[in-house]
């Protein structure tokens, strides 16, 4: 290749290096000043004994030592959200793939059916909140009413310890569902070749036989990437919680974001509640890390195990 032909095209490489940074350049400016910018602004401030009112007065990491040693909610709140996430993960994954085999099959009307299991996931949590706060209501609630026909007394739904986070399971299970994990899992579903079916089937293997050895290890990564999700969205809970029951009753359902806004916003100790959100930070890394690490011997990508 001539000297004038590497040339050229070294000109032309840094031509389509430098479109290709302007085409990016919006994104990349709003991701710098919206989100790297605040976000490292916080890190400042969690090194800070910090008010609304008072200027950022820097004291290392004693907010950090106080959350870990004097924080008597902290624990709480980190047990409250795991129990939460453990729960509408498991659950959650496991129904929307039930319904996703279901509507998989050349049922009857399985377009609307989709629709209608979808539906809810089109509601606004706040909404949602608000529409089963009236449904699990003690006293005028369609859910105590009818057990009240059969006899039986229902609970104080939102309004009792041992009853709270099952409420908040109901009200999160149901929006989630039929959600967008459900799709995923159709187009999971739909990726699989039929033709592995149609050989098990030969080979005398019975649904839970094709169940087992076909879908769910073609279905793995789809799987992980639905828990990959799940558990993110599953351990930021706010709305939910700080709508229906304001964390209680007895710090009941009281999660970790909500711990987080209280400290910022009802008592302003905004330096605090960044150094509470960074160490929140690092354990969803740490958790979404080991999943990436057990992803390796668990989930089958075409080709084998990645």
């Amino acid at each position: 290749m001539s000297v004038h032909a590497k040339a050229r095209r070294g000109g032309l490489r840094r031509r389509e290096a430098i479109e290709g940074f302007l085409f990016i350049s919006p994104w990349l400016v709003g991701f710098l000043v919206l989100n790297l910018g605040p976000m490292l602004y916080s890190l400042y401030l969690s090194l800070t004994r910090y008010t609304i009112v008072r200027d950022p007065v820097f004291i290392g990491i004693q907010n950090y030592i106080d959350a870990l040693t004097k924080d008597r909610l902290f624990l709480v709140a980190l047990e409250k959200t795991g129990y939460y996430a453990v729960v509408t993960v498991v659950v959650g994954l496991t129904g929307s793939l039930f319904l996703a085999l279901l509507l998989d099959q050349n049922l009857f009307a399985t377009d609307i059916l989709r629709t209608f299991f979808f539906l809810p996931s089109l509601t606004p949590i706040v909404a949602s909140v608000f529409l089963w706060g009236w449904i699990l209501h003690p006293n005028i609630g369609v859910l105590n009413y009818l057990l009240r026909q059969i006899g039986v007394s229902g609970p104080g739904w939102l309004t009792s310890p041992g009853w709270a986070m099952p409420a908040l399971f109901i009200i999160a299970l149901w929006g989630s569902i039929g959600g967008g994990r459900m799709v995923i899992f159709i187009a999971g579903l739909q990726g699989i070749p039929r033709e592995l079916y149609e050989a098990a089937h030969i080979d005398g293997a019975n649904i839970w036989a094709r169940f087992r050895h076909v879908t769910i290890p073609l279905l793995t990564p789809t799987i992980f990437f639905n828990v990959i999700l799940g558990l993110i969205s599953a351990l930021s809970v706010l709305a939910i919680a700080h709508v229906g029951t304001r964390g209680g009753p007895v710090n009941a359902t009281y999660f970790y974001v909500l711990h987080i806004y209280n400290k910022g916003f009802a008592d302003s100790e905004m330096g605090y509640a960044a150094a509470l959100a960074w160490i929140f930070f690092v354990i969803i890394v740490v958790f979404t890390g080991i999943q990436f690490w057990l992803q390796r011997h668990r989930v089958h990508y075409e080709g084998g195990l990645r």
